[in-house]
């Protein structure tokens, strides 16, 4: 699929130091351009590791984590879809609820309540988080509101807390979700 763009926003979840070998580099191989948001911890996160760098290196577009001022440009190119890989509970929470209190949530939640373009979410939780009786709403409201879902036992089997340290990112499913949203809704 060559000639699309996709709004990867990654919170700080496990996973997030392999985003880049793991999600971004083979779907520049496949023709995508990344562009990438960082929740304020994520920035943290993958500043301290290096990645942050690494990842505009590659790409060729700024890591956003920050909010641009009102006269300044968008760093980022329209998207075509949007992925939220690692997507934390509070991440999932906010999302549902409409909170946008940092860039990332903000994107997210401007596509999601504009219906376009598709957006993807791979809850990265264990079974504590699935288990909070607000959770299934959440879930239940993202996808009412069209947001398709990297979810279930099928792809990430639910441990209880820290049970599951080096638990791998389901990433063939991820990618497969997101070139499913892009086809059910093609760029206008």
């Amino acid at each position: 699929m060559s000639g699309r763009t996709l709004g990867l926003v990654c919170a700080a979840a496990g996973g997030i130091e392999q985003i880049r070998e793991r999600l971004i580099e083979p779907m520049l191989e496949d023709g995508w351009a990344i562009a990438v948001t960082l929740t304020p911890a994520a920035a943290v996160w993958l500043e301290a590791s290096g990645e942050r760098d690494k990842i505009e290196a590659v790409t060729s577009i700024p890591v956003r984590s920050e909010p641009r001022l009102p006269h300044e440009q968008s760093p980022h190119p329209p998207v075509d879809c949007y992925a939220v890989v690692p997507a934390t509970a509070n991440f999932v929470a906010k999302l549902a609820l409409g909170v946008a209190d940092n860039q990332a949530l903000t994107q997210v939640c401007e596509a999601i309540g504009g219906r376009r373009p598709p957006v993807v979410v791979f809850p990265r939780v264990n079974a504590a988080h699935a288990g909070q009786p607000a959770w299934d709403s959440h879930l239940a409201a993202l996808t009412g509101a069209g947001v398709q879902l990297v979810y279930g036992e099928d792809v990430w089997p639910l441990h209880t807390p820290r049970s599951a340290p080096n638990k791998q990112i389901p990433w063939p499913a991820i990618r497969a979700a997101i070139e499913e949203a892009i086809a059910k809704h093609p760029p206008t």
